[in-house]
């Protein structure tokens, strides 16, 4: 469940002896880990984001070129998805929680909380303050969750809190560490929508009548389609096909409040902006303005 590293015991007069207790949770593998023997670990690139939080003991290690830092009960290691990785000595008396993450989970939560896709790969600063802070309460949130880990009945278990319990690790995380977004996340959330959406508004309200893709808006906005339709849903309630069929409906309102009643019919102007079933249209309006369309057209 986390990797297939090369293991070399390092004290010949002890035997391996190790108590892994691991289960995933959505884009997380969590568990707590004791080899009960001094060891190195070797790995190739994580292919995820890593953090081992140390209870006992410690933990040397490197990651990529650069030199070995030490993870202890007060300072955590944080890995990188890319880079060669070795334990250089996981002492036997080392007991810690291990949390791997995905890292498109982890990047695309980045990109909602500061409300635009990121420019450059996220990298986390390699060490977490596990005595104060953000860091202290994360390692305990980590904590509950490795508790709740084989408890077949709990709350973990229960997919309603186990999706915002999700969100507050990945939330916590990028709290607790260092990386080019972390100040953003300090700053109150600004009024109105994030700049791709704004530009996908402006561009919809700019030209209804063109016939839209969510694949062409995005490219609008910069964005991938993904983001887009999960940020835009987030910040103004609904798709922005759904938005662009707002707008449109708004134009039909238009024409119908200027509209002969004697030259035009409900159904030409409807077909015109694209709601080919008229009763479905009929129902929809009358949700949103309180009256028929016949009714408008005849209100002139």
């Amino acid at each position: 469940m986390y990797y297939d590293p090369r293991i070399e015991l390092l004290d010949s007069r002890r035997l391996l002896d190790t108590d892994f207790s691991m289960a995933r949770l959505g884009p997380f593998t969590v568990g707590e880990l004791c080899c009960g023997a001094d060891v190195r670990m070797r790995f190739d690139d994580l292919g995820a984001y890593h953090v081992d939080l140390p209870l006992t003991g410690r933990l040397a290690w490197r990651q990529g070129p650069r030199g070995t830092r030490l993870a202890t009960p007060d300072r955590a290691a944080v890995f990188q998805p890319e880079g060669h990785t070795t334990l250089e000595r996981w002492d036997g008396a080392c007991r810690l929680l291990a949390v791997k993450v995905a890292p498109a989970a982890l990047v695309r939560h980045l990109e909602l909380l500061v409300g635009d896709s990121l420019r450059a790969p996220l990298r986390l600063a390699p060490t977490m303050d596990l005595t104060a802070g953000p860091g202290r309460s994360w390692a305990r949130l980590v904590r509950l969750v490795t508790d709740e880990i084989d408890d077949d009945r709990g709350l973990l278990r229960q997919p309603l809190l186990a999706a915002d319990l999700q969100d507050a690790l990945l939330t916590g995380l990028l709290l607790a560490t260092g990386h080019p977004w972390r100040e953003a996340l300090d700053r109150p959330v600004p009024h109105g929508f994030a700049r791709p959406v704004t530009r996908v508004v402006e561009v919809i309200r700019a030209r209804p009548e063109h016939p839209f893709t969510t694949t062409e808006l995005a490219e609008v906005g910069g964005v991938s389609a993904r983001w887009l339709q999960e940020v835009f849903r987030r910040q103004t309630g609904t798709t922005p096909m759904g938005y662009l069929r707002e707008v449109r409906m708004e134009r039909v309102r238009d024409e119908l409040l200027r509209a002969d009643p004697a030259a035009t019919t409900v159904s030409d102007v409807a077909y015109r902006w694209g709601f080919g079933h008229l009763g479905r249209f009929a129902d929809k309006y009358r949700a949103r303005f309180g009256e028929l369309p016949s009714q408008t057209l005849r209100s002139r």
